[in-house]
This record gives C-alpha cells, sequence and structure tokens, in this order.
C-alpha cells in the first residue's frame, strides 16, 4: 500500500470469542518481532478481541521494550492463553438462569477473576502523556443504536454523550464488548458519573445516560474499523470473525427463520465493512497518502499475498479447519491454540510484508523481515 504522511498505527483486533482472541495473540507476537506492537498509537478492538486487548493495556507499562521489541512478552501470552484453557459461557449461563444474579454480571466476574483483578479503565495507558496506545473497546449501545466507546480518557457514543474518566471496571467493559446475543447479551451499565456537554447529542435524558444497554461490540461493527477509521495513518485489522455459512434448507418456523434473517443482515454489515477497508487500500495504491495499511483474516490463504518467499511453509495450508472453530467462550485445548496462534502469526507475516512498504517501514522505524519460525512448536 502507499506510504501516508502521518505516522500513527492504528490496530483493529475483530471478535470472534476465543478463536479471536488467541489468533490475535499470534499476530501480536509477528508485530512485535517486527517493530511495530511499540509504534501503535491506537488499538481498537471489539468483542474476543477486546479480551487480548484489554489485557495487553493493563499490563502495557510492565512490558521491557529493547530495540523497540518488548522482551517479555509471554507475560500477555501466556495469561490469556490460561484462561482460553477455561470455560465461561456455559456456567454464566446456566448461573444466571438457576442462580441469583444475571449472566453478564456472571461473564464479568469470570474476566476479573482469571485476568483482571479488579482493574479498571485507569489501569489502561494514559495516551495523552506518551505511555502508550489508546485503548478503545467497542460495544454496541442497545437504546441509542451507536457504537459505545469504552477508554481510559471517557466512554460513551455520539447520540447520548461522553463520561470524562469513567470508573468502570476492565472486566466489565469486556463483558460488554464481548456480550453475544443471544445468550450473553445484555449488560446493563449504570452510570452515575456527569456527562461531558458534546456538540450533536440528542438523547442527553436519564433514560439513555443513566442505565445504559450494551451488547457485543460486532452488532455495531465487529471490525472495530468505525474508532480507527479517521486520520491517513497506517491502519492495521485483524480478523478473527467466523463466516456465515450456506443452508440448502433454511428453517422455515418464525423462530429460527429470524435468527437466520438476522445472520444475514450481520454478514451484510461485516461484508461491507470488509470491502470498505480493501477499497481503502487499493485507493490507497494509486493516491499517494490515502490510507496505507494491512488486512488480514483467520480465513485468509497465505498463497493470495503473492509473495515470492513462504519461510513458514504455508502456501498449501487451508485456514478454514481453524477459521471454522466456534464462536465460543469454550475451553480450548493446548495444541488448538498453539496451532490457532501460530496461523495468526503465519498470515499477519504474509500481509505485513506484502502490504507494508519499504519506504513506509523506514518512516515509521519499523523492519518487516522474514520470520525465522513459529512461535509455538508443531505449525498449523
Amino acid at each position: 500500500m502507499s506510504d501516508a504522511k502521518d505516522s500513527g498505527i492504528a490496530l483493529c483486533l475483530s471478535g470472534g470469542g476465543y478463536r479471536a482472541m488467541v489468533f490475535h495473540l499470534g499476530a501480536l507476537v509477528r508485530l512485535n518481532e517486527a517493530g511495530i506492537l511499540q509504534k501503535l498509537t491506537l488499538i481498537s478492538s471489539v468483542s474476543g478481541g477486546s479480551i487480548t486487548a484489554a489485557y495487553l493495556g493493563m499490563r502495557w507499562k510492565e512490558l521491557t521494550f529493547v530495540d523497540g521489541r518488548a522482551t517479555n512478552l509471554d507475560l500477555i501470552l501466556s495469561s490469556v492463553r490460561k484462561m482460553a484453557s477455561t470455560s465461561i459461557d456455559v456456567g454464566a449461563i446456566l448461573g444466571g438462569i438457576f442462580l441469583p444474579g444475571t449472566i453478564s454480571d456472571r461473564v464479568a466476574a469470570a474476566y476479573d477473576d482469571a485476568l483482571f483483578h479488579g482493574a479498571t479503565l485507569a489501569n489502561l495507558p494514559d495516551a495523552a502523556k506518551g505511555k502508550g496506545p489508546r485503548f478503545v473497546i467497542n460495544a454496541t449501545n442497545i437504546q441509542s443504536g451507536a457504537l459505545w466507546r469504552f477508554s481510559r480518557a471517557f466512554m460513551g457514543d455520539y447520540r447520548v454523550g461522553l463520561v470524562k474518566n469513567p470508573k468502570v471496571s476492565l472486566a466489565v467493559a469486556v463483558a460488554a464488548s464481548s456480550a453475544f446475543p443471544p445468550f450473553l447479551s445484555p449488560v446493563t451499565l449504570r452510570v452515575e458519573d456527569p456527562y461531558e456537554t458534546v456538540e450533536g447529542v440528542d438523547l442527553a435524558t436519564a433514560p439513555f445516560r443513566e442505565m445504559v444497554v450494551l451488547s457485543d461490540g460486532g452488532v455495531y461493527d465487529n471490525l472495530g474499523l468505525e474508532t480507527a477509521w479517521k486520520g491517513k495513518g497506517t491502519l492495521l485489522v485483524s480478523d478473527a470473525g467466523q463466516k456465515m455459512s450456506a443452508e440448502s434448507d433454511p428453517a422455515h418456523d418464525w423462530a429460527r427463520h429470524s435468527l437466520r434473517v438476522l445472520d444475514v443482515v450481520d454478514n451484510q454489515v461485516r461484508s461491507l465493512r470488509k470491502r470498505q477497508l480493501i477499497d481503502a487500500y487499493k485507493i490507497a495504491a494509486d493516491k499517494e497518502g490515502h490510507r496505507p495499511g494491512a488486512y488480514w483474516g483467520v480465513r485468509s490463504h497465505f498463497a493470495k499475498y503473492k509473495l515470492a518467499t513462504d519461510p513458514l511453509g504455508c502456501a498449501a495450508r487451508n485456514p478454514e479447519p481453524l477459521a471454522g472453530i466456534p464462536t465460543r467462550l469454550e475451553a480450548m485445548p493446548e495444541a488448538v491454540q498453539d496451532k490457532l496462534m501460530n496461523w495468526g502469526y503465519a498470515i499477519t507475516d504474509a500481509a505485513l510484508r506484502a502490504h507494508i512498504s519499504k519506504p513506509l517501514q523506514a518512516r515509521l522505524g519499523v523492519s518487516v523481515s522474514p520470520p525465522n519460525g513459529f512461535p509455538c512448536p508443531g505449525g498449523y
């Protein structure tokens, strides 16, 4: 892609349950090797991607960067992988049905026990002071129909308004971002802090501001693109979303037919956002300074990147079995985690080497050299 004059680098981490959470770990390893991780100015995440992003943000200050690369990234990888070995969704659903409290309360409690240990949005890096990237965890506001953003500096949406320096736990923010409908959704957020006056707000009344009803960020934007779209910096997108499968004989009863129709609507939105992104990259190839960057997906085929070298032996690999892992918060065997993380690493490498040009690398101060091997034993 072409070389933008803006040196900012945004990374979007898609949804997709544990599949996304682990796939994105492999992407982070490759980005770190290239020196890109430390250069990131924004990380926008959705759903399963928000688990990885929020934990990375919480522990960012502990990372030791030497020559632009974190030498102790394993402190992120090992903890997130440990969580991937435990099931959350079934227990939360059953507990929410038969015991006091809601399903979303139990999901948030499980996230807190496994990863966040009481941390809040204030534990994310202070981007305004140059302490790290700006982390934005995206959910969908079911009341306003807009994207609700959680960050260290503020939370809210363009219709309801913004709350500065929100006192929300990371576990609750991630639970809202990953509240997959219908079973894990919604998350109800009580807001007691004052809202800032923002131009264009049209829902500045108590019913919309005091009790916010949130669902999975992927309902609105499964790639986390909207938060990162403005500007002309480098835009990197890691997509672990699942493709809607075809059905030769779809159900005709109203309940299952309605769900199928919703799947079609969701698939259309995802497809349109992806096409919008790819079109922006193609324009950038012909128009200096438009939108450089790279997209990679769990369903991407290595051969389509048309690279001259294939150091990891990926050209003949079929990504479909890994892409077909269900979108769940269900315990994942370590061997499957290894394969998924290695695939995230390999396809990120392909996208970076194919689309981050040498002049852009020089401008950003990064180096995308061919990899020496997979981060986990056994390939994928």
